[in-house]
Parts: C-alpha cells; sequence; structure tokens
C-alpha cells in the first residue's frame, strides 16, 4: 500500500512512514499547491495511492460519487504532526490494512478508529 499525502499534513509524514516501511509521497512532489480536492482524488485512484489527510472534504467526495477507490485516511485531531499522532496512524494502518488495500474510509482520532467499506451509501 502506498499512501498520497494530502497537502494539509507537513511532508516529514513522508519520512516517518518510510521508516515504517510505507511508501509514501506528498502531494506538493507531484501536484499543484492549489490544486481541487477531486484532482487529488483522482491522481491517487489512477496510481492506486491511499490519501492520508486532514480534509473531511474527502469523505464527503467518496459518499457523492459512490466510488469505490481510493481508500482515504482522515485525520480528526488537532495536533497532526507526526510526532503527535505517527505511533496511533501506523498501528491503525496495519490493523486495517486489508480493508484500505479493497477501499475503505478510515477516521482516526486521538481515542479510536473507524473504517466504512467503500462504496459509501
Amino acid at each position: 500500500m502506498k499512501l498520497l499525502i494530502d497537502m494539509n499534513l507537513s511532508p516529514r509524514w513522508v519520512e516517518v512512514l518510510a521508516h515504517a516501511g510505507i511508501e509514501a509521497l506528498h502531494w506538493s512532489q507531484v501536484g499543484s499547491r492549489n490544486a481541487p480536492d477531486t484532482a487529488i482524488m483522482h491522481y491517487a485512484n489512477q496510481n492506486k495511492l491511499c490519501v492520508l489527510t486532514h480534509d473531511l472534504d474527502f469523505g464527503a467526495i467518496l459518499a457523492a460519487s459512490g466510488a469505490e477507490t481510493p481508500s482515504v485516511i482522515q485525520i480528526r485531531a488537532d495536533d497532526v504532526s507526526p510526532e503527535a499522532l505517527s505511533g496511533a496512524l501506523l498501528k491503525t494502518i496495519r490493523q486495517h490494512r486489508q480493508s484500505l488495500e479493497q477501499g475503505a474510509l478510515l477516521t482516526l482520532d486521538p481515542l479510536r478508529a473507524r473504517v466504512r467499506i467503500l462504496p459509501l451509501g
């Protein structure tokens, strides 16, 4: 599984994820800083990437489109830095890897993770 990190998260996530054996790239490496979320979703879908974001719009896009991919991991926390969330995120990715590879919306907050299989209905 490869991750595409949205602009609203630090590029430092790339290194943290790589250190854990997860391939990732930051949107700033491949796209325009002001690209619409739909462009990011399209790129992720075309390149078989899972989107990591702090933006709730990605879940809305999945719901409105009825899409089965790409998977999206939404972080819902005040502190979205790798220092604050890397442990919880890595644990959650390991636990839900199969769902993410098949198509899922995973929401992670400091207390729990929720997974919804795609398409959202």
